[in-house]
């Protein structure tokens, strides 16, 4: 499958994003996988996208100087190597990964429609989400795909403590031109329930990437200092 690779840096991290053409794509091409044989049933788009977000998990490795691919576990995440945490996503031609020392979670969406935004609002955010996307200077549709893929970005990066959350145990409490923060409710978690997580974003062409990379345990508290995620050791 043919491949184009580069990293990014952004909000202390190293984004190792892989363009690709599923077109190119042929069988034998799994066969660099390890767990190839768990992708069998998968239709042809579904395992090039996977292909193509491990090529980026691996060169995301490397980073650390780690050589290996990621596998694939019982809710379908991906395994990092021990004492690591990274970050899969991936959208029409476009898959990304991320890898750090600490708890961490990315998500690419392509923007929604006016049409489609309208149509699926009601099922990402809440009246009062809704007043602080709009309040925002962001056109509504660009700021409801950040919500969504924001509240995809801190599932991600609490996948293995949380089932699957609905989008409403996740609320916007703002938004800015680079970043969107979230409050978490007891539904999300009771052991995260109270916290704020602030997710960092930019758009590239007509899709908008979000990065998990703040947390605190206070978000009423001003003075409570934020922990923020590592950055990659160099």
């Amino acid at each position: 499958m043919r491949t184009s690779h580069f990293p990014l840096p952004f909000a202390g991290h190293w984004l190792h994003i892989v363009d690709f053409d599923a077109s190119s794509f042929h069988e034998h091409d799994l066969l660099w996988l390890p767990h190839h044989d768990r992708l069998r049933s998968a239709g042809r788009k579904r395992k090039a996208e996977h292909l193509a977000g491990r090529i980026a998990a691996v060169h995301a490795l490397r980073e650390v100087d780690v050589r290996a691919v990621p596998g694939i576990g019982d809710k379908r995440q991906p395994l990092w190597p021990d004492g690591l945490f990274g970050s899969i996503s991936h959208c029409a031609s476009t898959a990304l990964a991320v890898i750090s020392q600490q708890r961490i979670g990315i998500d690419i969406e392509k923007i929604m429609s006016q049409h489609t935004a309208t149509e699926l609002a009601p099922s990402i955010i809440d009246s009062d989400e809704r007043q602080i996307l709009q309040a925002s200077s962001l056109p509504f549709p660009l700021a409801l795909t950040l919500a969504f893929s924001a509240k995809e970005s801190v599932y991600k990066a609490f996948s293995d403590r949380v089932t699957l959350p609905g989008f409403d145990s996740a609320k916007v409490t703002s938004l800015t031109a680079t970043h969107i923060s979230l409050h978490l409710l007891p539904a999300f978690a009771a052991m995260m329930a109270e916290r704020t997580v602030r997710t960092e974003w930019f758009q590239r062409s007509n899709s908008v990437i979000t990065l998990v990379s703040a947390i605190t345990r206070f978000p009423h508290d001003r003075s409570a200092p934020a922990s923020i995620l590592s950055a990659i050791p160099r």
